[in-house]
This record gives structure tokens, C-alpha cells and sequence, in this order.
């Protein structure tokens, strides 16, 4: 229902930064749980982050916990992924999505992408 277009891609190396901007058009952004999701080369694509509506609730998957943060403007309709400390592991197409509702955060659950962000994190 809600169309988004990720950016803020792009090359760095180990332990920089990057902050991805998913960016929703429609009314009726704030009421959606939005997630981030990202695919490496040659494996399953995988939940990083989602954010509740109003950004009250936050959940992270361990592999990125305490690195990166998601976070949400509403009046931009933009929901943001700050990354730290990135690690080669981190190199992955990104994508944003809104959740069927919280707690939906297994990516098998959806099934239309966009085009996502490349990361690629140097060693």
C-alpha cells in the first residue's frame, strides 16, 4: 500500500558509518510498523530493524545490536537506519518494509521488494 524508495548506499570500510533512508509516499505512513531487511550475495535475505508508528518500540536483530540504530521522521514520511561500526559482514542490498503488524519480522512473510540500497563494507 505504502511505496518506498530506499537510499544512502555506497562503499566503506570497516568500522565507518552509514545512515539509509527509506523514504514512504502516501498519508498514511505513521501507521505502520517499518522494518529493514537486507540480502548478502548468495544467502536468504534477513530482518536488521523495525520501529513502531510513533517510534515507541524498537527491536534489533543480534547481529546488529548496538550498532545500528532505526529511527523514524514521520512528517518526511522517512524511516532512517544509522549504521556504525560496520563490519564486512554488513555488505548487503537493504531494503525497507512495512510490517504486517509488530512482531512480523521474518522476511519470508513478504513478498514485493523494492530495489533497495547496496552496502559493500571493505576489509
Amino acid at each position: 500500500q505504502v511505496q518506498l524508495v530506499e537510499s544512502g548506499g555506497g562503499l566503506v570500510q570497516a568500522g565507518g558509518s552509514l545512515r539509509l533512508s527509506c523514504a514512504a509516499s502516501g498519508r498514511t505512513f505513521s501507521t505502520y510498523n517499518m522494518a529493514w531487511f537486507r540480502q548478502a550475495p548468495g544467502k536468504e535475505r534477513e530482518f536488521v530493524a523495525a520501529i513502531s508508528p510513533f517510534g515507541g518500540r524498537t527491536y534489533y536483530a543480534d547481529s546488529v545490536k548496538g550498532r545500528f540504530t532505526i529511527s523514524r521522521d514521520n512528517a518526511k514520511n522517512t524511516v532512517y537506519l544509522q549504521m556504525n561500526s560496520l563490519k564486512p559482514e554488513d555488505t548487503a542490498v537493504y531494503y525497507c518494509h512495512a510490517l504486517a503488524r509488530w512482531g512480523s519480522f521474518s522476511s519470508s512473510e513478504y513478498d514485493a521488494w523494492g530495489q533497495g540500497t547496496q552496502v559493500t563494507v571493505s576489509s
